[in-house]
């Protein structure tokens, strides 16, 4: 496939300025796309605020923020887009049926050589590439909220996914200053997000039984194995322990455990009677307006600390 060198971003919302800001930032010139200019614009502004947000705490220069900016270009026009692109990522809403669509429209003007790749979060990358006619170029590319602080970059095999399409997209991303990891298997959630929605399947479920309050449950994993998670994950965890204990306590506890394969009744109550968190002020937990600003500026703050001790994009 060789090395690409024009990225296009299609989709200008919260995850592609982000995803668009980090191709830019490490030098590949990049062709941004959406449906109106007044998103474009949005999405200029919120890429410069980025970087100098970053620049501010330390982590980049200044001096490197219009030179990033001048590698974005941004067009309505899908065909101007993608027409040079050597690697595409589709960063629109979660919907199935839309990515499918602009996977078409992208296919009819983009090279036979042009490595199409998908952000999706959930979605299975073999259904998003279903009406495509060269499904071996088709990959996924879950980055991560925001993506120019987190690292990793769920690289995702489809069914009919070249080999060398994912070798080529996990080095691209190592190249932009990412932590790749290969999924091997296009299955729900990929890797990342199905062990996060196990515990929160075990954190909601604590609190619909009544076992602990949402305050309290919260409280225990930032104070116990969240500390630690960091530099000991579950698997070096479990290996640490010894396997043999870790089998004496699964023969316990996993019949305990929440096994539900449909959402908590106690999510779902909450959700119709317009409880939805920070959107509404109220979800397992109040929010104020303060509190909410308080939450974004603390989660901010940790991730620019973390990046600027490990040095990783």
């Amino acid at each position: 496939m060789g090395t690409p060198e024009q990225i296009a971003v299609v989709g200008a919302g919260m995850m592609g300025h982000g995803i668009a800001q980090v191709f830019a930032a490490a030098g590949h010139d990049v062709f941004l796309t959406d449906v109106s200019e007044e998103i474009l614009n949005q999405a200029l502004d919120h890429a410069r605020a980025n970087l100098t947000l970053l620049a501010d705490k330390g982590i980049g220069k200044h001096g490197e923020i219009e030179p990033a900016m001048a590698r974005i270009r941004t067009t309505t026009d899908m065909k101007k887009a993608v027409s040079d692109a050597r690697f595409i990522v589709e960063a629109v809403s979660e919907k199935l049926d839309l990515k499918q669509r602009i996977f078409e429209e992208i296919e009819q003007y983009c090279s036979p050589e042009t490595v199409i790749a998908t952000n999706t979060s959930v979605i299975s990358v073999s259904e998003i590439a279903a009406r495509t006619k060269a499904k071996g170029r088709v990959v996924g590319t879950h980055f991560w909220f925001p993506p120019f602080l987190i690292p990793l970059v769920e690289v995702v095999k489809g069914n009919e996914t070249a080999p060398e399409v994912v070798e080529t997209t996990y080095d691209l991303m190592k190249r932009i200053g990412k932590h790749p990891i290969r999924c091997l298997k296009d299955v729900p959630g990929f890797v990342a997000n199905r062990l996060q929605h196990a515990l929160w399947r075990e954190a909601i479920s604590i609190v619909e039984h009544g076992i602990a309050d949402a305050a309290t449950v919260d409280e225990a994993i930032k104070h116990s194995f969240g500390i630690r998670l960091p530099v000991l994950a579950p698997l070096e965890n479990a290996d640490m322990a010894g396997l043999d204990l870790t089998l004496q306590i699964h023969n316990y506890i996993l019949k305990h455990i929440e096994s539900s394969t449909e959402p908590s009744p106690a999510l779902k109550a909450r959700v119709e009677a317009g409880n939805l968190g920070f959107k509404t002020g109220h979800g397992f937990h109040e929010w104020t307006p303060e509190q909410i600003a308080r939450c974004r500026e603390r989660l901010l703050d940790h991730l620019i600390e973390w990046r600027k001790e490990h040095g990783e994009d």
